[in-house]
């Protein structure tokens, strides 16, 4: 090696050293922010995440988005094929249409059991009016026939006629009775049978529900970050089809010390910086500090770091800021979440906030 590469080699591991030790003191100073009264943690931008699935097993007919496409809720996002629930549905009209029809001949029989007694009143009345006929007829011939003006042998008659009579109207009335018990079984019939229409009614709108249910829509507005299954394919119950992102909610989660966390309120502003976007700065606030302490993930600090109980805080965006960058809102992006500790203090100028025009 000559003496100017030797030179060159020198100069080159001060530049190395020199660099390490700005990195060191804007991680130290800058990053951290002691010296202004502001901390910071690591963090990525998530968003609430919600799955699209299928109420019932089936098979995917339609997927009608795209990934990366942007829904509102309501919008249809997959079909299922129901070509099996209208099968059932049309099986289950019927039978509904057979209980109908059972209502109305149940009816039907209970005006012809009502008829029925009505006659058999009508019979007993007329059995009434012959027994006092026989009555009247029979005591005659008995006085006829004591003073021997007719033979006894027609008193004998006229007697048993009066027996003959009473029995008939005996047998009317317990035809009324009888009629009586007709109408008390048709009209069980009827309440059957308007609970077998009620039966079906519910069994066609359950079929009717699970095919409406065939056309998956989105709960809420969103973006389409995955297809989970292909068109075609086969799921069971509670199989997801797509997985949204809910845009208006997003937030970012990172941790603090003890010494740290113990200052920051709920609704306490925080700003963003991401590593994708270093020029911009997003305003974001406390949503959520945890009561209890824990140990950072690995991805969060160094293993020094992660031996030390953090407290974890949730930064949120809000949904109007959310809702005029749409387009431009990503998830699992890295990023630094700083905290102004002392409210009293402005923002320093580099976390003042600067947004995407």
């Amino acid at each position: 090696m000559t003496g100017q590469q030797k030179k060159w080699l020198v100069r080159a591991l001060i530049i190395l050293v020199l660099g390490g030790l700005g990195v060191a003191v804007w991680y130290k100073f800058l990053r951290h922010g002691k010296d202004d009264g502001l901390v910071s943690g690591n963090g990525r931008i998530e968003a609430v995440e919600i799955d699209v699935a299928a109420k019932i097993a089936g098979r995917v007919k339609e997927i009608r988005v795209a990934e990366g496409q942007f829904v509102t809720a309501g919008q249809v996002v997959a079909v299922m094929d129901t070509t099996n629930l209208e099968a059932q549905l049309r099986q289950a009209q019927a039978q509904l249409l057979q209980a109908q029809s059972s209502v109305a001949t149940a009816h039907s029989q209970l005006a012809q059991r009502r008829s029925e007694r009505a006659a058999a009143l009508a019979t007993v009345a007329q059995r009434e009016a012959e027994l006092l006929k026989a009555r009247q007829h029979a005591r005659r011939s008995a006085e006829l026939a004591h003073s021997g003006a007719i033979a006894r042998q027609e008193a004998d008659d006229d007697a048993a006629q009066l027996r003959s009579t009473e029995a008939a109207l005996h047998a009317a009335r317990a035809q009324v009775a009888a009629s009586d018990a007709t109408i008390n079984a048709a009209a069980t019939q009827i309440n059957g049978a308007q609970a077998a229409v009620s039966a079906a009614k519910a069994n066609v709108e359950r079929i009717q529900a699970d095919i409406d249910d065939s056309m998956l829509t989105a709960p809420r507005d969103g973006r389409v970050q995955y297809k989970v299954v292909q068109l075609g394919e086969v799921v069971g119950a509670g199989g997801r089809i797509v997985s949204l992102v809910d845009l208006s909610d997003v937030y970012m989660t990172f941790f603090l010390p003890t010494s740290a966390a113990g200052k920051v309120a709920l609704g306490s502003e925080i700003r963003l910086v991401l590593d994708a976007a270093p020029q911009y700065v997003i305003p974001a606030r406390a949503s959520f500090v945890a009561d209890v302490a824990q140990f950072t993930p690995k991805t969060v600090e160094t293993a020094v770091e992660r031996e030390k109980l953090m407290f974890r805080i949730k930064a949120q965006i809000s949904p109007e800021l959310l809702k005029k960058h749409q387009a431009q809102v990503k998830t699992g992006l890295p990023g630094v979440a700083w905290v102004r500790l002392d409210q009293t203090k402005p923002w320093p100028s580099q976390l003042q906030v600067r947004l995407p025009q």
